[in-house]
C-alpha cells in the first residue's frame, strides 16, 4: 500500500480525503498542523505528501522548502489562494503539483496516481510516451507511427512537454522554449498554440488528453 501524507487543519476536508484515499488502497496518515511534520517524514518516508499552503503554525511554503532540503518526496500543495505568484513560488520550491479548493477529491486522488506514475516509472506511462517519435532532422514527430501535421512552433512545444512529462511550465518558459529569437509575444499566443497542438494530438490519438492546463500557472503534458 501506498502511504499518503495529509498536512491540513480543516479535519472535516481532511476526513473525506482520508475516506477517497482508503477506497483506493491507500494508507493514509494525517496531521493538522505541521509542528511535527519534518520529523515524521524523516521517519516514515511516505510515498506522496498533501500539503496545505495555510496552516496554522507554519507556512506551508516554508515546511516544502525545509522538507526539500533532505527528501524528494513527491508533494502536491492543496490551496485556496489563486493568486498566481503564489502557485510559482511554491512549484519552484519543489512541489509537483497543485490542487485549488474547493476541489473534487476523486481529482485529488487523481492527482495523486499521477504524481506517483511520474516519480516512480510507471511502465504504462513509458509505454505511452514511447508512442511518440521525436525527429530533429526532418523537424517533425510521429505518433503511433503517423507523422503530426505540426507547425515548427508546435513542434518546438510539443518536444519541449516530451522532453519534461508532468512538469508544470507556466507562460514564460513556454515561450522562451518555442520562441528561439527572443521575439516579443503577447501570453495568450500561447494559449493559441497549445490549443492548436492539443486539437491535433486529440486527432491523432482521441482516447487521450495530453495536455493539462494548470489554473493560474501554465500547461504540463500528462498521461
Amino acid at each position: 500500500m501506498k502511504h499518503v501524507l495529509i498536512v491540513e487543519d480543516e479535519k472535516k476536508l481532511a476526513d473525506i480525503l482520508i475516506a477517497y484515499l482508503n477506497k483506493d488502497q491507500f494508507e493514509v496518515t494525517h496531521f493538522e498542523s505541521g509542528s511535527n511534520v519534518v520529523d515524521w517524514v524523516k521517519m516514515n518516508q511516505p510515498n506522496i505528501i498533501l500539503l496545505d499552503l495555510m496552516l496554522p503554525d507554519i507556512n506551508g511554503k516554508d515546511l516544502c522548502k525545509e522538507i526539500r532540503t533532505f527528501s524528494m518526496v513527491p508533494i502536491i500543495m492543496v490551496t485556496a489562494m489563486i493568486d498566481e505568484i503564489d502557485r510559482l513560488i511554491g512549484l519552484e520550491l519543489g512541489a509537483d503539483d497543485y490542487v485549488c479548493k474547493p476541489f473534487s477529491p476523486k481529482e485529488v486522488v487523481a492527482r495523486v496516481k499521477a504524481v506517483l506514475r511520474r516519480s516512480e516509472g510507471d511502465s504504462v506511462e513509458g509505454e505511452i510516451f514511447d508512442a511518440f517519435e521525436v525527429n530533429d532532422q526532418t523537424y517533425s514527430i510521429k505518433l503511433h507511427q503517423d507523422r503530426l501535421d505540426l507547425t515548427p512552433v508546435e513542434f518546438r512545444l510539443l518536444k519541449m512537454f516530451l522532453k519534461s512529462p508532468g512538469r508544470v511550465f507556466n507562460r514564460d518558459q513556454i515561450l522562451d522554449n518555442i520562441f528561439e529569437d527572443g521575439r516579443i509575444v503577447l501570453d495568450r499566443t500561447v494559449d493559441t498554440h497549445v490549443k492548436n497542438l492539443r486539437h491535433k494530438l486529440k486527432t491523432a490519438s482521441p482516447e487521450h488528453d495530453y495536455i493539462r492546463s494548470v489554473y493560474g500557472i501554465g500547461y504540463s503534458f500528462e498521461v
